[in-house]
């Protein structure tokens, strides 16, 4: 039953157009960016490095598909939080607004069941974003650009990754922010169970996600003690997976950060919405 109460609700979400919002922005990005590297990739490199030319002599050939795949990440990462909160915020009070979740709670099915086939299909439309952005940023730039290492310029180093050890790396990445979205869609679809409003969840998980980024990257004393308590500082965690060497307590440490969170929330939306009245 909890298999076809997901499928159910992946249809729901396919039927939906603003689901095709987050495929059609990760396409058009991707392929702008890849086509300016491709053009006029060399003087971009070659203005991002000009500083170290004098201390630092670099063979080969640095613009790769592995460059390519972490400057989009680079750019994109930041934007997959909102477009995936722009399809899990309204999972819940879209259909409280329009009332079609009282003929779910009348099929012989648990109110728990109905959640997990929302918070099931929910995870499902985050694999798939994400799949589809690394298929286009690490698997078009390695076909357009070539393989080769990885050189990560950093504010206080430089990085070079060997060839034979970046694809590991960004399968990794792609595992952290796999996590990190899913909180995403934990956290508004927890939003989504208090309300009958399909817009308000949405507009709260997206305020909340952007206020915390925001006083995650201002340098202020007193923001950072706040830092370490905000999920967003630890949704970026996939960024140290391309250092040498990994810091593995960091990156384990948020990487519970972020389970213990969307253990949180996906906890309070199974008592808010086994508990809410949705008969009358």
């Amino acid at each position: 039953m909890l298999v076809k109460l997901t499928l159910n609700e992946l249809y729901k979400i396919l039927a939906k157009p603003r689901s095709y919002i987050g495929f059609l922005a990760i396409t058009t990005i991707i392929m702008l960016i890849e086509f300016a590297l491709y053009v006029d990739g060399k003087n971009y490199i070659g203005f991002i490095f000009q500083a170290l030319e004098q201390t630092v002599i670099i063979q080969g050939e640095i613009l790769n598909g592995s460059l390519v795949c972490f400057i989009i990440l680079q750019t994109l990462i930041i934007q997959m939080p909102l477009l995936v909160a722009l399809v899990t915020g309204d999972l819940i009070s879209g259909e409280m607004a329009s009332g079609t979740i009282r003929l779910l709670a009348t099929r012989p099915v648990s109110r728990g069941q109905i959640l997990w086939s929302k918070i099931l299909a929910g995870g499902i439309y985050v694999f798939a974003l994400l799949f589809w952005l690394g298929l286009l940023a690490l698997g078009g730039g390695l076909l357009f650009f070539g393989t080769g290492d990885l050189t990560v310029l950093k504010t206080d180093e430089l990085v070079i990754l060997r060839e034979s050890d970046v694809i590991w790396r960004f399968i990794s990445a792609f595992g952290v922010a796999f996590i990190s979205l899913l909180l995403v869609a934990s956290f508004s679809l927890m939003l989504s169970c208090f309300t009958d409003n399909s817009i308000g969840p949405i507009i709260m998980a997206m305020s909340v996600i952007v206020l915390f980024t925001i006083i995650g990257t201002m340098e202020v004393p007193l923001f950072d003690k706040i830092k370490p308590f905000l999920f967003t500082t630890h949704m970026v965690i996939w960024r140290n997976l391309f250092d040498n060497p990994v810091p593995k307590e960091m990156v384990v440490k948020s990487i519970a950060v972020l389970l213990g969170h969307i253990g949180l929330f996906l906890s309070i939306a199974h008592y808010k919405f086994t508990k809410t009245d949705i008969q009358n």
